[in-house]
């Protein structure tokens, strides 16, 4: 079978090495692609939304099968233009549908599906610019903090958490007002739950469904949890506060009821439902849905899978998924992020990599890298993710460590804490 990848990132590269894994494999694209992606497959320099030159692609490659890194693919509908299209509307998508994708693309869309449907989510209520002063006296009657969210995708910095209940309501007008473009310009005001976070998912062909392995991410930028978000720092995955008792709560209070929902609402759904979750006090409850897997998760999640993941997913497109055998190692994995300097705010780009060729027990997956006349050099914030897998996330996160040393590039930053908060249990 013969594969594209859309998608330029770690998740993309983490993709590539599992797909490559399996027998079922021909050929692989990535497109767009880094630098790392190009060991297991054939990068091509067109962009995960230009649709026309993707189908170009696909028809001149003989592509059966496509897997669908980024949300904005989704969002804009990439599912439904080979669906509409004669030639393409017999080739896999691996991918929500637009209307399934609103689960990301839309805030509103989403917390509506949860109320509709008995999910488990913080009480909220939506805004826009006519009914401003609204959101204001809702606000009011919340306790600190205050949650804001665009509504649309912000690149996952549409998010604000305000101890103030005057800088909210300030924050509030300004979200409207444009601070994050077309994306705000409907706002969800949510109560703020307590607890811990993780992120849960599920593989599904719309019909039936398989949980993958769960992770934990670390979004803030600093040791401690401190300083400015980010894309994410680096994941582990098992996360162990998720025991088989919550899981078991998750699968039957929001994952079944998930599913089912998607059913109801004649939304054919074959992708990945990724649920970012808040464990509060034992209980789950769903703090966003996204239409994708995650980055930095999926680093630590693929890894964990030991059977045919080519093979899951051509089920999912067949939507016969109910016969497939997921198999999941008990190792414990950990990704590192390694950043640009100066990353999530300003940052240089164009600076060569040294020591990839190192020997190591991790894979060194690449998120934001380009090849330049033979020279690997950095292009994005986030550039590499360092994964290892082990019996316990000491021995993980060590692996993982013990790797980065031996990699160098001008201004290279991470944190030196992944999965510490994890060790106490």
């Amino acid at each position: 079978m013969n594969v594209l990848i859309l998608g330029s990132g770690g998740r993309e590269h983490a993709f590539a090495q599992k797909i490559h894994q399996s027998k079922i494999l021909s050929a692989l694209y990535i497109a767009p692609g880094n630098a790392g992606t190009s060991q297991f497959g054939t990068n091509v320099n067109i962009s995960e939304t230009d649709f026309d030159a993707i189908k170009k692609l696909v028809l001149q490659k003989n592509i059966q099968l496509v897997l669908v890194g980024p949300e904005m693919s989704l969002v804009l509908g990439i599912r439904n233009y080979f669906l509409d299209d004669e030639v393409l509307k017999n080739i896999s998508v691996i991918g929500p549908d637009v209307t399934g994708a609103m689960l990301e693309g839309s805030k509103d869309f989403s917390k509506k599906f949860m109320l509709q449907h008995n999910i488990p989510t913080a009480a909220y209520q939506s805004f826009t610019n006519e009914n401003v002063e609204e959101g204001k006296r809702f606000l009011d009657t919340l306790k600190a903090p205050y949650v804001l969210k665009a509504s649309g995708l912000a690149a996952g910095k549409g998010v604000l958490i305000i101890d103030d209940v005057e800088e909210a309501k300030q924050q509030l007008a300004n979200m409207l007002d444009g601070m994050f473009g077309k994306s705000s310009e409907t706002v969800v005001i949510e109560e703020f739950l307590h607890g811990i976070e993780l992120s849960v998912f599920v593989l599904t062909d719309g019909i039936n469904y398989k949980i993958l392995p769960n992770a934990k991410d670390y979004k803030r930028i600093g040791d401690g949890d401190v300083g400015l978000n980010t894309g994410g720092m680096g994941a582990v995955s098992p996360v162990a506060f998720a025991d088989d008792l919550f899981m078991q709560k998750v699968e039957t209070q929001i994952i079944k009821p998930s599913i089912d929902g998607l059913k109801k609402d004649n939304i054919d759904y074959r992708g990945f439902l990724f649920i970012g979750l808040m464990n509060c006090n034992g209980n789950p409850f769903v703090i966003e849905y996204n239409c994708r897997m995650g980055d930095p998760e999926t680093e630590v999640v693929l890894p964990r899978i030991e059977s045919d993941f080519l093979a899951h997913l051509i089920a999912v497109a067949n939507q016969k998924l109910a016969l497939e055998n997921l198999k999941i190692s008990a190792q414990y994995a950990v990704t590192v992020v390694v950043a640009s300097g100066g990353y999530p705010s300003d940052y240089q780009k164009g600076f060569e990599i040294i020591g990839l060729q190192s020997p190591t027990e991790s894979s060194v997956f690449h998120a934001g890298t380009k090849l330049v006349d033979g020279q690997i050099q950095t292009n994005g914030g986030r550039v590499l993710a360092i994964t290892s897998l082990a019996n316990s996330i000491a021995e993980a996160a060590e692996k993982s460590y013990k790797t980065i040393k031996n990699i160098h590039f001008k201004n290279m930053n991470y944190r030196t804490d992944i999965g510490n908060d994890l060790l106490k249990y």
